[in-house]
């Protein structure tokens, strides 16, 4: 293209970079909770973060399972997000949509059971956390 092999190189990366991302944040729309669940993700993301805490802490559930929140745990802490923080309104989107996803999937390997166990928030919260799962509320 350009002549030089590490421009060359340098511009595939980016450009592979750029459409990795935009593949990511595109699956995330697709995953996205609709209507009021997002706002309700977000309003229970503190008693769902110690949620995934406790489930990732118990050794009783399978070890795919407790992989799967670890891992989201570690996505959560680190600095770099497919949409950073700082911008108002989407910034912790990425979040809660993750960690819907994570928790979806968590729901349909550990049952219910286990999710509601280990939930120390309130009913309401369980009931939007229910809502955004698929997890049966009785």
């Amino acid at each position: 293209m350009t002549g030089s092999y590490w421009l060359d190189l340098l511009i595939g990366v980016v450009a592979a970079l750029l459409l990795a991302w935009l593949a990511l944040v595109v699956a995330l729309v697709v995953v996205c909770p609709r209507g009021g669940l997002l706002r309700e993700a977000l309003r229970i993301l503190p008693d769902t973060l110690r949620l995934i805490r406790r489930l990732a802490a118990d050794r009783s559930l399978p070890r795919g399972v407790r992989i799967r929140l670890w891992l989201v745990l570690a996505y959560l802490a680190s600095p770099l997000d497919l949409i950073p923080d700082f911008i108002p309104l989407i910034g912790y989107a990425d979040d809660a949509i993750i960690i819907t996803a994570v928790l979806r999937s968590v729901v349909r390997t550990a049952g219910g059971a286990a999710v509601h166990a280990h939930w120390q928030g309130t009913d309401d919260g369980f009931a939007a956390l229910a809502r955004l799962t698929g997890l049966p509320t009785s």
